[in-house]
């Protein structure tokens, strides 16, 4: 599928809001990967895809993981974590996506995990960066994905952190194994 085809396929599972920011993610992902060398078409179509369960019925989300046999802690903590795991599965079942990186970057795209690949990191990286995003602290960021795509990882990582905590939300056990292995990263390169 191309491009066209992707968006007219995603536009009517979400709001016009959602929609403009998937485009946002889409246009930040490409620009990512062509700057660190991953493949644009690749980075375009996770990007599309990324939140295309993120309006689906909670229940529904609940019973794929059962049915497929996704990671059981992810029962009870709603659409902002379900949609990930979902999104891969719709990716795959729906749309063929065949690529495992494409679809861990579709997968992991809330929570990171550890060992990341470098598309999963411009997916995760667009989403929290793009043009349409309004919060404290998002300009340094995108300063920091224009300058080291890890540096933005962990920066980003630690933000959404950061914001969980004091928000009071539960973090997601995969999100703090995600935040230790960038700061071991970190360490090592000095």
């Amino acid at each position: 599928m191309e491009r066209e085809q992707y968006l007219a396929a995603i536009k009517p599972r979400m709001p016009e809001k959602r929609y403009i920011h998937t485009i946002g993610v889409m246009e930040t992902a490409i620009e990512l990967a062509k700057l660190y060398g991953e493949d644009e078409k690749k980075a375009e179509t996770a990007a599309i895809l990324h939140d295309i369960a993120k309006y689906a019925d909670i229940e529904w989300m609940e019973q794929i993981v059962r049915d497929e046999k996704l990671d059981a802690q992810l029962i009870g903590w709603g659409s902002e974590l379900l949609h990930g795991p979902v999104g891969a599965y719709i990716a795959a079942s729906e749309f063929d996506i065949t690529d495992e990186d494409m679809l861990n970057a579709i997968r992991f795209h809330t929570t990171g995990r550890v060992g990341m690949s470098r598309l999963e990191k411009i997916i995760f990286v667009a989403d929290m960066i793009e043009p349409n995003r309004k919060f404290d602290g998002v300009e340094r960021l995108r300063k920091k994905a224009k300058n080291n795509l890890d540096k933005a990882m962990s920066a980003c990582v630690r933000h959404t952190l950061a914001f969980l905590i004091d928000t009071k939300q539960p973090i997601y056990p995969l999100s703090i194994e995600c935040y230790n292995d960038t700061m071991k990263r970190e360490e090592s390169e000095g």
